[in-house]
């Protein structure tokens, strides 16, 4: 079984309006939910073997929160260009090319793609994935490039008004 969650990047800052929208820093709430909703997932016991994040600079704090709580070794964060500003069909194809040697990963990225994405796994229409939400999506798959919306389906999500 293959185990992906798409995670959208924690609060972002606008107060630098001279910053490029892929440089924008985390904000005090984004510093305060990305290392609440690591330590939640890894009450969880979530073991993610692959971080892979977009280059912004919103979505790769986020994951470093994450890869630090969940104790996930250095070279296993990627970071992918094509994430930022991807349209939902680069998010499935990424995913059908991730390792096989991974069984479990998450991706950091950006809506609205990641809730369009989320919503094509799913009968229970997710009206928006906040910042610093986690959809949790399970596949019968036996491998990455056989994941698609007829064997796969959100199985949980984790978003901090919730917690």
């Amino acid at each position: 079984m293959k185990t992906f969650y798409l995670v959208r990047h924690a609060k972002s800052s606008w107060d630098n309006p001279e910053l490029r929208d892929i440089e924008r820093p985390l904000n005090d709430r984004g510093l305060k939910d990305a290392p609440f909703m690591a330590k939640m997932m890894r009450k969880k016991e979530i073991e993610p073997d692959l971080l892979v994040s977009s280059p912004a600079i919103r979505a790769l704090t986020t994951a470093a929160y994450f890869k630090n709580e969940l104790d996930v070794e250095g070279e296993d964060l990627w970071v992918r260009d094509d994430i930022y500003e991807a349209m939902s069909h680069v998010i499935i194809d990424l995913i059908n090319r991730l390792p096989e040697d991974c069984e479990t990963v998450m991706i950091f990225g950006h809506n609205p793609t990641f809730t369009n994405v989320a919503n094509q796994f799913t009968r229970k229409y997710i009206d928006n994935i906040p910042t610093c939400g986690a959809v949790c999506i399970e596949s019968k798959a036996a491998t990455w490039p056989e994941v698609s919306t007829e064997n796969s389906q959100v199985v949980a999500t984790y978003f901090p008004k919730d917690f």
